[in-house]
């Protein structure tokens, strides 16, 4: 089965990041930037880096963008260039397209001149960052929509010598446990029953339902 391929318009530090982290993963990924410094940052560890105005269709074309699965409009200041690059996207066939926004004005246009998603990471980081200091037990999460978040949590007090199947965490907060990391080295077990008994060391890989694990926080459960 054939990997994924990236192109990543605009390599600044959240572009560039995506890049690298992209290629060590293996998938073939092409940088293009304006700046050359830029595209001399990334040149070591993608697949091609190119100096370029993605701005410019026919550039996007000769690079070959319109091969790649994905494309990451990474720049996020400039709406104009983003909407021309996601028009240019839309019509070289790029199969989906991510775009950056630095605000919620910027993000509904994108949506509507045809990005599949648009991101805002600086909001989403602090965001992240302050639901993980709000619980004690929170150790790493991810919003996965509005109502729902993927999290990875010390075993609350209260839950520790229980079954899961005693705890019904699904009916009474939400909670689906997805696995169990039983020591903080330990590979995440994701054949856990619902007889499965959770202990004070146990990290849990949960899906929740944002409004009632507010909810919990709030009572002081979680």
């Amino acid at each position: 089965m054939k990997r994924k391929s990236f192109a990543i318009l605009g390599l600044g530090i959240f572009g560039s990041t995506m890049a690298k982290t992209l290629s060590e993963y293996g998938y073939d990924v092409i940088g293009i930037d304006t700046d050359i410094s830029c595209v001399d940052r990334v040149s070591d560890f993608v697949t091609q880096a190119v100096q370029a105005d993605f701005t410019d269709i026919d550039q996007l074309r000769s690079i070959g963008v319109e091969d790649v699965d994905v494309a990451v409009i990474a720049t996020g200041s400039k709406l104009e260039a983003s909407v021309m690059a996601v028009l240019h996207l839309k019509e070289l066939g790029v199969p989906f397209i991510m775009a950056k926004a630095k605000n919620k004005v910027y993000m509904q246009i994108l949506l509507k001149v045809g990005a599949d998603r648009v991101v805002r990471p600086e909001k989403e980081m602090g965001e992240r960052v302050a639901k993980s200091l709000m619980s004690q037990n929170i150790i790493d999460m991810v919003d996965i929509d509005e109502d729902y978040s993927m999290m990875e949590l010390s075993a609350p007090h209260d839950w520790v010598g229980k079954s899961l199947i005693k705890l019904d965490l699904r009916a009474k907060f939400g909670v689906n446990v997805l696995g169990v990391r039983e020591t903080p080295n330990s590979k995440l077990n994701f054949g856990i029953t619902a007889d499965y008994v959770i202990h004070q060391e146990d990290t849990l890989l949960v899906i929740v339902d944002n409004d009632k694990f507010e909810e919990l926080e709030y009572q002081g459960k979680i």
